[in-house]
């Protein structure tokens, strides 16, 4: 009796049908799923929110009276009377419809059962050879089915579908089709596009996302790389962040992307050359390459870098050469030469480079045999026209002084530069103890720890990375106000890329060289490189501020090398004492450095430490840049309390410096005036 009653009660829900109340919605797809090859053929995801759980019987009425009503023929009039007639025999034949519902179900609405119903029903749309699919069967359709062993040719009602593209007999394996016919009330116009010879899918992907014009490389490459299928040379400012297979991260799961058969890899050469290696099945016939593209190809392929893209290029101009490949060369320094140092020029075989050698000599490498086309967008100056450079001369010891008033005093996304890492790790710990919350990058760091401070970084509106010359290049990160050279780059190229890490995408940022009496070699060298016809302003600097600066950054100093000390001194006693405790042997007092200190000593070096950090503190409480009040009100203690605000002034860093040259101008008017 109670299986009996079961049977009844699921039979009921089974009967639960869905009626559609409003409208199916598309929903965005990620290009990235479209890696596999499995979905190719796949069209739109569908979202229905708005609909009803009714008896299937009554759908099936309704639906019947919307045939009904739209048809005017008299063969539909008897078609839909005959109809009748069916389901009136299928109602007095209960126990054949019973067994025959699931079929019926599918071929007119999605089943839901009434415990299990979603939120939102989704609908997969895919089609092949014109015929569309629904993916809406439940867990109860696909179990009758395995009981049957029956192919049902499944059905979408026209009103369901999502509008599919021109007949053909092809496969379509393109995702912007089906997102762009979901998506059609967000197209973007794109005819600045169409003289550029950009294929008509292409150009319905640039619509739909949003790009309504190139930038000037793209309308200057696309032609001739397009139209007259040329190998490309162009030095533009570029901003392109994407990675696929990068060192430092785990290579199994990188692995598994390539298993997705991806058709563009994006890699860095030391990995890609590993893979390779490794015989991937991806990666095995290079013969199919269809385009290389190289970034930064300037420092790619300098004699005695990137040993991994010189075998890799070698390959492919050797072995696994395609005489229909394209390649495209790219680099914001491209066309730009400085010389060697005298040293090496004076070597037997050292000769000069000009803009004509070193293309020739790129070309020879990367293997382009016939005539490139070469694209130059870039200044005489080789830094974008947004970018204003300026300049501070000063002692050595005198750089933490103005790395720290600049900061203080132009809060924002600045990004430090230095040439060495021990200089970074210093920079780090001084920073940290003034508080300024400083994030570090080199080459000495993790790929995850890397990763992790620039996300960091990109998040904080007002944020202060340190880093070497890695993040110089192929970083793009929005909205960084500053650049600060802590120390004046070896080379014009790591300037220039050094620079362009702001002011891009034709925002405006600043770029600031600390120069030191040592850094006045590779300074001069540089301006004469980029042909600068003035000289760089320099950075106003408030005088009657300094004393606050120093005071605080020469106690944080001392601070520094305290700590600096004794952790150096406790990992390397720490080690001899593990050493001779193994061997069972006495450990000489000499070895250990600082000596052996009792428990008075340690204690009271502790306690001067503490004294410093408690000075400190104190003085990061106060402000470096007094507010200027027209009242005073005296208190208790007979002294003017003032709010916490280390920075008052709020004009920016850009705003100072055009300040300052407009007075210059003024100056040099009235000069001439006068």
């Amino acid at each position: 009796m109670k299986t009996r009653n079961k049977f009844k009660t699921s039979f009921k829900l089974k009967q639960k049908g869905i009626k559609v109340v409003g409208k199916w919605k598309p929903i965005e797809i990620d290009p990235n799923l479209f890696a596999d090859e499995q979905l190719g053929d796949l069209v739109c995801f569908e979202e229905l929110t708005d609909y009803k759980l009714v008896n299937s019987s009554k759908i099936g009425k309704e639906k019947e009276k919307k045939r009904k009503s739209d048809s005017v023929s008299e063969e539909e009039e008897e078609d839909s009377t005959i109809q009748k007639k069916k389901r009136k025999k299928e109602k007095e034949l209960g126990t054949r419809a019973s067994k025959n519902y699931n079929l019926k179900v599918e071929q007119d609405e999605m089943v839901i059962d009434q415990e299990d119903k979603p939120k939102d029903t989704i609908k997969l749309c895919g089609y092949e050879e014109d015929e569309c699919e629904s993916g809406g069967t439940t867990t109860t359709e696909k179990t009758s089915k395995k009981k049957k062993k029956k192919k049902v040719k499944k059905k979408v009602f026209p009103s369901e579908k999502a509008p599919l593209p021109a007949k053909s007999s092809k496969k379509v394996k393109n995702w912007t089709t089906g997102v762009l016919s979901a998506s059609s009330d967000q197209k973007t116009d794109v005819s600045a596009w169409k003289d550029l010879f950009v294929p008509k899918p292409v150009l319905q992907a640039l619509s739909y996302l949003g790009f309504s014009a190139p930038t000037p490389i793209q309308a200057l490459a696309l032609p001739s790389a397009i139209r007259d299928n040329m190998d490309v040379l162009g030095a533009a400012e570029t901003g392109i962040q994407t990675a696929i297979l990068v060192g430092g991260m785990a290579a199994q799961k990188q692995e598994r992307v390539l298993n997705q058969k991806p058709e563009i890899v994006i890699a860095t050469p030391g990995r890609l050359w590993e893979l390779i290696k490794e015989k991937h099945s991806h990666l095995s016939n290079l013969r199919q390459l269809r385009c290389l593209v190289i970034d930064e190809a300037d420092r790619m392929v300098e004699r005695g870098h990137f040993l991994e893209l010189s075998q890799l290029l070698e390959m492919l101009n050797d072995s696994q050469y395609n005489p229909r490949r394209q390649t495209f060369v790219f680099s914001a320094t491209l066309t730009l030469v400085h010389q060697a140092p005298t040293r090496v020029l004076q070597k037997k075989y050292a000769k000069k480079i000009d803009q004509k050698t070193k293309l020739e000599m790129l070309m020879e490498k990367v293997g382009i045999r016939g005539k490139p086309k070469v694209i130059d967008l870039t200044r005489k100056e080789s830094t974008v026209e947004t970018l204003t450079e300026t300049r501070i001369h000063c002692d050595m010891d005198d750089k933490d002084y103005h790395l720290y008033y600049f900061l203080l005093q132009y809060p924002g996304r600045t990004m430090v530069f230095a040439n060495s890492i021990d200089c970074i790790k210093r920079l780090s710990a001084l920073l940290t103890i003034l508080d300024c919350n400083p994030l570090p990058l080199h080459a000495n760091m993790h790929q995850k720890q890397r990763l992790k401070n620039l996300e960091r970084f990109a998040e904080r509106e007002n944020c202060v990375l340190l880093t070497t010359d890695v993040a110089a290049r192929g970083l793009d990160i929005p909205n960084v106000q500053h650049v600060i050279h802590y120390q004046v780059p070896r080379t014009s190229e790591i300037y220039v890329h050094r620079s362009g890490r702001t002011a891009r995408a034709a925002n405006e940022g600043l770029s600031l060289l600390l120069i030191g009496p040592d850094d006045m070699i590779n300074f001069r060298k540089i301006y004469k490189t980029l042909e600068k016809n003035e000289e760089l302003p320099f950075f106003p600097v408030e005088t009657k501020c300094m004393f606050a600066i120093k005071e605080r950054v020469n106690l944080a100093r001392q601070i520094e090398k305290v700590e600096y000390y004794n952790s150096r001194a406790k990992q390397h006693n720490s080690w001899f004492q593990q050493a001779a405790e193994a061997l069972e042997i006495d450990l000489d007092d000499d070895v250990l450095i600082g000596g052996r200190l009792n428990e008075q000593e340690e204690s009271q070096k502790q306690k001067m430490l503490k004294g410093m950090k408690k000075q400190l503190k104190h003085l990061l409480s106060q402000p470096v840049f007094k507010v200027l009040l027209k009242t005073k009100y005296p208190t208790q203690s007979g002294k003017l309390l003032l709010p916490h605000s280390p920075v008052s002034n709020s004009e920016s860093a850009l705003s100072t410096i055009s300040k300052q040259q407009a007075k210059r101008r003024k100056k040099k008017k009235k000069l001439i005036t006068d």
